[in-house]
């Protein structure tokens, strides 16, 4: 009887522990984050800029290159014939654009990244005011960044890049 007695207790316990939880619907979304820089008309824009500046350092970089690798040439081919004067002067040259060549290379490095985090910082300033624009009129409870958020599965249904990317576009006009 004491048994029956408890496991009634317990059964009505749970049912009492139970009965306030109700079961919310989670509404859940998916946003491919890289989809919408490389589609979208200001991440497109964004990324020409990009571009343009690292081809800008590249033709920069070959220019301090070439420079350097003319005095190598130079003195490969006048070493016997230069006074030890001339030749110590050349090798310093040689030695400083070699520096030179190198700081500019870790400047370069440093300054597209910095226009990088730049630009996507802009972006994400840009979108996110439309994500969440979406997320309310959509009554979404989660939305995740499809590849960066540990995801790994998520169907179609629940994507909504192109609609952000759609949106992303005429507010950028």
């Amino acid at each position: 009887m004491f048994r029956h007695f408890v496991t009634g207790l317990c059964l009505a316990g749970c049912a009492a522990w139970a009965a306030p939880v109700q079961a919310q619907v989670v509404h859940v979304a998916v946003i491919d984050v890289q989809r919408v820089v490389t589609e979208s008309d200001p991440g497109k824009a964004s990324l020409e800029k990009l571009k343009q500046l690292q081809n800008q350092k590249l033709e920069q970089g070959k220019k301090l290159q070439q420079e350097l690798d003319a005095l190598r040439t130079q003195f490969s081919k006048q070493r016997f014939t230069l006074s030890e004067d001339k030749l110590a002067a050349l090798q310093k040259q040689i030695e400083d654009k070699t520096i030179a060549l190198k700081r500019f290379q870790d400047d370069a490095q440093r300054e597209l990244e910095d226009a990088r985090k730049r630009e996507l910082d802009g972006l994400e300033q840009k979108i996110m005011p439309i994500i969440n624009q979406v997320g309310k009129e959509k009554k979404l409870t989660l939305i995740f960044n499809k590849f960066q958020s540990g995801l790994v599965y998520a169907d179609d249904s629940v994507d909504i890049t192109d609609e952000i990317i759609k949106r992303f576009n005429t507010s950028a006009k």
